[in-house]
């Protein structure tokens, strides 16, 4: 799908079963520029991430229930370290690290679907 986060277009992989949220990103050697995975966590909690089988290197966003960012954090490859949202967050969106520094996102920013869609509404199969 595409996203629009802060002023940037982004192509996101999209996952929302439990298979493509417990994969994640894992055991690949590349992610595309401009591209990531978007993850779709249901109701508001605090959702934690780590790497484990992750061999690139990762920057995180946790997104609230209103679209907008609440917090980012870089990730390394192969880390069990807990990254946690100082808030409830409902989805996450994994890009290479250091894209949200590059593009000038920050929290407070807001994530959408660029065909105007609510961010949670889940893409067309």
């Amino acid at each position: 799908m595409t996203l629009r986060v802060g002023t940037h277009a982004i192509q996101a992989e999209y996952a929302d079963t439990p298979e493509t949220l417990s994969a994640g990103l894992m055991h690949r050697t590349a992610l595309a520029a401009d591209s990531g995975m978007l993850f779709d966590l249901g109701d508001p909690d605090i959702h934690c991430f780590w790497m484990k089988n992750t061999l690139i290197p990762l920057s995180i966003a946790f997104i609230g229930r209103n679209g907008r960012i609440v917090d980012i954090q870089d990730m390394q490859p192969g880390s069990l370290d807990p990254h946690c949202p100082p808030a409830p967050i409902t989805q996450a969106l994994e890009m290479n690290q250091g894209w949200f520094t590059r593009a000038g996102v920050k929290a407070g920013d807001r994530v959408t679907r660029r065909d105007g869609q609510p961010r949670s509404a889940k893409p067309r199969r």
